[in-house]
């Protein structure tokens, strides 16, 4: 599924002006299974003591997958998911998606977590559902 894009909202982006706040309620709205976890592991992440949240469960179905792939594979719904939490967004294996307190970017354990390394060991059969 694409991004239900209002009318309005398309007439604003032909017009070359969208607030960033109409975008990612756009996202909300066209992508609810996306938006429910990144906004399960952001409020997580910002709330927990710990550097970062997970989520890695494999969507109940493509349709789900599909939502996860268009929020995080794109760099203009990645970055607007991101400035509306306020946390820094990592993916891996089409359905583990996390979230970085700003303040872990950069560091060992952000570093760990998006390194080939990671990413490799997340393609073991058991693991694999994409």
């Amino acid at each position: 599924m694409s991004l239900d894009v209002p009318a309005a909202l398309l007439e604003q982006a032909e017009a070359g002006r969208v607030d960033d706040a109409e975008f990612v309620d756009c996202v909300r709205q066209s992508l609810p299974y996306a938006w429910s976890v990144v906004s399960q592991v952001a409020a997580e992440a910002q709330d927990g003591p710990a550097e970062f949240a997970d989520h890695a469960v494999p969507p109940p179905s493509e349709a789900e997958r599909g939502q996860l792939l268009r929020a995080l594979a794109s760099d203009a719904i990645r970055g607007g998911l991101e400035r509306h939490f306020g946390v820094k967004f990592a993916f891996q294996n089409c359905h583990r998606v996390a979230a970085f307190k700003l303040s872990a970017v950069g560091g060992v354990t952000y570093q760990e977590f998006i390194s080939p390394v990671a990413q490799l060991r997340n393609q073991s059969p058991e693991l694999r559902d994409c």
